[in-house]
């Protein structure tokens, strides 16, 4: 990363994983500062409750600072894990298929929110997901990997405008972009099917 071999995990990459990984015996205020706190960067006390109030605020849970896991829904867990990943200032934040096991309307709801998060904080982040759908919805560009040996198979740029709404998945522009994306991800899902037939 920049030019740094990486070894190992560090404060530089915050990470969301497709489960809930917070903790279940802290609060939302606790799972959000945790980072915090062990950072070699000390703080006062008043810059880490400013940096923690900051970012339940921006992920829309500020009457749950006190809630603990068991208490929110799946959504819910998601964004404190967000918050918690933005509160350490991360250059870059890698979000492993965060939102597949929420339903629909959640899946939803998690997408525009993080829309308006990464247009706030402005950080690189490296999204992993098999919907081409979401991937179309919440990418400047999508890059389609392919399996057996994983490469980069094609480089797609989204050219559609921000703010991006629930309505820009019904404009001509998304419906064509996210069949070319799905093109390119049968032809390779074809390829492994076939590779797995012939070998």
């Amino acid at each position: 990363m920049n030019g740094r071999r990486i070894t190992g995990p560090g404060p530089d990459r915050g990470v969301v994983f497709q489960q809930y990984a917070v903790f279940p015996w802290l609060t939302v205020r606790q799972n959000v500062q945790f980072g915090l706190k062990l950072g070699a960067n000390k703080r006062s006390e008043s810059q880490t409750r400013e940096i923690v109030d900051h970012f339940i605020n921006l992920v829309g849970l500020k009457d749950f600072e006190d809630a603990f896991p068991k208490e929110l829904s799946g959504g819910m867990k998601q964004r404190v894990a967000i918050a918690r990943s933005y509160a350490v200032n991360p250059q870059v934040l890698l979000m492993d298929e965060p939102f597949g096991a929420l339903d629909a309307q959640t899946r939803q709801f998690m997408q525009e929110s993080l829309l308006q998060i990464l247009e706030q904080e402005r950080k690189t982040v490296i999204f992993v997901t098999h919907g081409v759908e979401e991937a179309t919805f919440l990418a400047t560009r999508v890059v389609v990997m392919a399996a057996r040996p994983g490469r980069i198979r094609e480089i797609i740029p989204i050219s559609l405008p921000y703010p991006r709404v629930a309505a820009t998945k019904t404009s001509p522009e998304f419906v064509s972009i996210r069949a070319r994306i799905e093109k390119v991800v049968r032809e390779e899902f074809q390829k492994q099917r076939d590779c797995a037939i012939f070998v």
